[in-house]
């Protein structure tokens, strides 16, 4: 068979790159389409944003775009420079992925092969389909990733492997290697998810740039309203597999037409913190925790001491939502698990509980007493879909705390803790015969809180909660979260770099910049009246994405 024609980049710039139209798909064993007469136009240098909630079948019309499910049954069309997809041969699709459509996956981590260093998978792309080689491909692999703004460090992170590289570097080599054979169309699958709001800025940013600059079409798939009201010229509202409306950004913002894009935009700044009362007993106080890594030497360099944590001091009253913000790497994981003593690198006191409550110097336990000891401080990992594990049923999960806390339960009563656990945090009690990947991303996440609610902790540290939910089911996981603290008094440390989430459900604030401490007080004081330049420009990022349309 003879190789397809190569793609045209030389079409004229007033017609349409991409024409989808009457697009349908159906997954084997599914007896209603994941997505239905779905349709819409994207024109070079236009940036075109589909928007939903989770579910709403976002990502299976990206995937669908490229033909990237070989199990799905695809109908309709879709035109790319004028060529029919649909249906189209396998040396035609594959000419098309990369070199005509580039595409962004949602997670880094996960895109990315964990076993080859950066440049390499980057590479790939340009020896597959431009033949480059050596010298040659090693050029153009660094120009890549100077281009995504990666200056100073592009010969560092083509050697680097993927965890050795920041959330944002990671983003950025992705959108390097999909832009790689320099395509007509970018698909960008939710490109800022886990990213704090200076990253998610520079991010969308750059993909706005380049597609300026390029021509290029911008597909960007998004739950972020914010991001969607800053950057997009055309909006697409998805409901149920449907695009039910369609438009220039702005005036779609301004006066919503359908009942879900008002429900989207109805999703407000919300205040959700449970009252905290007067002189209650601590919770968790931490003096002097600091953390140091040594990153060991070479041929080519020495051994290192790198500050992780500077001498950190907090406390945290029972029933109270202690806030930690700060930007990528200023030490707010890094902080839990110093608290929690997963890092042996950590040093300082960590006491759980107060006279009243009794307390445990956690940094002086071992072995099993500190075990026993964690049965009253508990974590709730940022993403549920990778925390929890695929070969357990939700019964077997929620119950394996126990096993380790509470040996001498029966099997009866651990059941039963689970299906209390379970009903909770609002799920059925057949919920504990499934599997997690049968459940939605809301929904694995209530499961991970019933998994440590069911030990009836005394402090929950929440790492990023809901930074891979859409804002609607987040909201729900929140008024969970604000439920369950009034009920049982339970003390939040609440990690993460959703600044409207801290507002939510937070009663003070402690702001983090490499490793240090440069403010903390009660929420009103610091999101109203910040004294230092450094949360000055957290809240301004912030509102940026949260302005009114």
């Amino acid at each position: 068979m003879p190789d397809p024609a190569p793609i045209a980049h030389s079409a004229a710039q007033t017609e349409p790159l991409l024409e989808v139209a009457g697009l349908r798909v159906v997954y084997p064993g599914q007896p209603q389409p994941a997505i239905d007469e779905v349709a819409f136009t994207l024109h070079p240098g236009q940036t075109l944003a589909l928007v939903g909630a989770s579910g709403s079948g976002k990502s299976v019309t990206a995937r669908a775009i490229l033909q990237l499910d070989p199990e799905a049954k695809c109908a309709g069309s879709v035109r790319f420079a004028g060529r029919e997809l649909i249906g189209a041969s396998q040396p035609v699709l594959r000419r098309v992925r990369g070199e005509g459509v580039g595409m962004v996956f949602q997670e880094p981590l996960s895109a990315l092969n964990p076993l080859h260093p950066v440049g390499r998978q980057i590479g790939e792309t340009l020896a597959l389909h431009r033949g480059l080689g050596g010298k040659a491909l090693q050029a153009a692999v660094t120009a890549l990733l100077h281009r995504v703004h990666l200056h100073g460090v592009a010969e560092r992170c083509a050697t680097a492997y993927p965890h050795q590289l920041s959330g944002g570097q990671r983003q950025r080599a992705l959108i390097a290697m999909a832009l790689a054979c320099s395509p007509r169309v970018l698909i960008a699958d939710e490109p800022t998810t886990a990213l704090d709001a200076h990253l998610r800025l520079q991010i969308l940013g750059l993909l706005k740039e380049i597609a300026s600059s390029d021509g290029m079409g911008l597909l960007l798939i998004s739950h972020d309203l914010g991001l969607v009201r800053g950057f997009a010229d055309q909006v697409a509202v998805m409901h149920e597999g449907r695009v039910v409306e369609q438009g220039a950004t702005a005036e779609v913002f301004a006066a919503p037409a359908h009942a879900a894009t008002r429900a989207l935009l109805a999703v407000r700044e919300a205040r959700l913190a449970p009252p905290l009362a007067e002189a209650a007993p601590a919770a968790l106080t931490a003096r002097g925790v600091s953390c140091c890594y040594r990153e060991p030497g070479g041929v080519w360099r020495k051994a290192r001491t790198l500050p992780a944590l500077a001498g950190i001091d907090f406390s945290l009253a029972r029933g109270e939502t202690l806030g930690v913000v700060g930007e990528s790497g200023s030490g707010k994981t890094t902080l839990a698990m110093a608290a929690l003593r997963l890092l042996r690198e950590a040093q300082g006191e960590v006491t759980l509980g107060s006279a009243q409550t009794g307390e445990v110097r956690l940094d002086r336990l071992h072995g099993a007493r500190l075990r026993a000891a964690r049965q009253r401080i508990q974590l709730v990992l940022q993403d549920p879909f990778a925390s929890l594990s695929p070969r357990m049923t939700v019964g077997e999960i929620v119950e394996e705390g126990l096993l380790i806390h509470r040996p001498e339960l029966s099997a009866q009563a651990r059941r039963d803790a689970a299906v209390e656990a379970l009903q909770e945090v609002g799920l059925p009690p057949e919920t504990l015969a499934r599997y997690p990947h049968a459940f939605s991303g809301g929904q694995r996440q209530r499961i991970a809180i019933a998994r440590v609610l069911v030990l009836a902790p005394e402090v929950l540290i929440l790492d990023e909660p809901t930074s891979a939910l859409d804002a609607h089911i987040g909201l729900q996981v929140l008024k969970l979260l604000a439920q369950l603290q009034s009920r049982h008094g339970l003390s939040y440390v609440l990690i993460t770099h959703d600044l409207a989430v801290v507002r939510a459900l937070a009663h003070r604030v402690m702001v983090l910049q490499n490793g240090a401490v440069v403010e903390c007080g009660p929420l009103e004081a610091v999101f109203g009246a910040p004294q230092q330049p450094y949360t000055r420009q957290l809240l301004a990022a912030s509102q940026y994405l949260l302005q009114p349309a």
